[in-house]
């Protein structure tokens, strides 16, 4: 039996609780992605920029990028 199959065989409450996890399940892999993907920019970044403050570093990073934005329109 699928999984599908099992949960079109609960109660409708049963049906919502599933989906809730399912939404929970996502919610927190999307994080981990976030997260994972903001640690490989960093590491990146403090390469470029040379730096270990963290504040430092965004504001450096949103410099960086709006500069690169900015040439990006000229052509």
């Amino acid at each position: 039996m699928t999984l599908e199959e099992k949960i079109k065989m609960l109660p409708e409450d049963m049906r919502r609780e599933v989906e809730d996890f399912v939404d929970f399940l996502l919610e927190r892999e999307r994080k981990k992605s976030s997260k994972k993907a903001l640690k490989e920019i960093e590491g990146i970044l403090k390469g470029k920029f040379d730096t270990d403050d963290s504040v430092e570093l965004q504001h450096r990073a949103g410099e960086y990028i709006a500069e690169k934005l900015r040439r990006y329109l000229k052509t």
